[in-house]
């Protein structure tokens, strides 16, 4: 499975970006999706989560009321729409696919089996 990244950019504290991770393919569609970020120095952190039908979801706390993660199944794509971002929101961003349990938004990266290229958010302030 190959998942494809993009949408990553430059923008100003408070701004928006909106992320897509488009995984071809139809039976791509039953698995669970997931965005990590990594910032230089730091480990790599859960994000968000969907199952596979975009029912479920979980965000960590210092995403929570800013960001959303949702998917078109329609579109093979999972998406994160970030809003109000912060300069502590500046990482590469990597979407990740599971389908051992799909029905599950899951947190925890070692469930991930498919991972795709990171893409840079920048946030200035």
């Amino acid at each position: 499975v190959q998942l494809q990244a993009s949408g990553g950019g430059l923008v100003q504290a408070g701004g928006s970006l909106r992320l897509s991770c488009a995984a071809p393919g139809r039976a791509n569609r039953r698995f669970a999706m997931g965005w990590f970020r990594q910032a230089p120095g730091k480990e790599r952190e859960f994000v968000a989560a969907v199952n596979w039908n975009g029912a479920a979801t979980y965000f960590a706390d210092s995403v929570k009321g800013r960001f959303t993660i949702f998917r078109d199944n329609n579109k093979n794509t999972a998406y994160l729409q970030m809003n109000s971002l912060k300069t502590e929101d500046t990482a590469a961003y990597y979407c990740a696919a599971q389908r051992r349990r799909p029905t599950m938004p899951i947190i925890d990266d070692e469930a991930y089996e498919y991972w795709g290229q990171g893409t840079q958010v920048t946030v200035s302030s």
